[in-house]
């Protein structure tokens, strides 16, 4: 079978961000990636293709960043790290809010175009799987692992969304979140330091 393209959009903000194998990830393949004669979902008539890769990529992102960020208000070890951890939960939960909510104004389907996919910035099921199984210090660090890669990530493609975006509204969102990614990376930096 052949491999799969992804839409125009889409790769144009995965390679403007060197998404593909970095930091040990690789391009999706496999069950779930996106192939050849895939028909993405339908768009908006006014929704440009940039803006809508962008928040279709940016909620299942988030969604799972949220999903660990639970996790970490139970098994987190370090109190700071907890403590970090749930402030950065209400950021995130009040950014995919508003993300949903620019979707929508955008005619966008709930669908996530991005399921089973294993991107740079994602945290997977798979990933989930293995928080849910780490313990003490092996948590902590596997949390600050994948929150510092879907940090960095996201704003990387949020500012390729403010260069490359066409519509008003998204350019402002992205803008947005680059601006609340360097607060909490430098928090996470600091958090990381005073700890060692």
């Amino acid at each position: 079978m052949a491999p799969r393209r992804l839409p125009t959009a889409l790769l144009l903000l995965t390679l403007l961000t060197g998404c593909a194998g970095e930091e040990g990830r690789e391009a999706p393949s496999g069950p779930g990636s996106v192939q050849a004669g895939t028909t993405p979902a339908p768009l908006s008539p006014s929704a440009d293709p940039t803006d809508t890769a962008w928040v279709q990529l940016m909620i299942p992102m988030d969604t799972g960043a949220v999903a660990l960020l639970d996790l970490a208000a139970h098994r987190a070890l370090g109190p700071r790290l907890r403590s970090w951890a749930a402030g950065l939960r209400a950021a995130q939960t009040s950014e995919l809010a508003a993300l949903r909510g620019l979707r929508d104004r955008m005619g966008l389907p709930g669908t996530d175009v991005h399921e089973g996919h294993d991107m740079p910035g994602m945290v997977t099921a798979h990933d989930l799987a293995g928080a849910r199984a780490a313990e003490g210090t092996a948590f902590d660090r596997l949390l600050v692992t994948l929150i510092h890669e879907h940090l960095e990530h996201s704003m990387r493609v949020s500012r390729s969304e403010i260069a490359a975006g066409g519509g008003a509204a998204a350019r402002e969102q992205a803008r947005a979140l680059v601006t609340a990614r360097g607060e909490q990376l430098a928090g996470l930096t600091a958090l990381r330091d005073r700890d060692h």
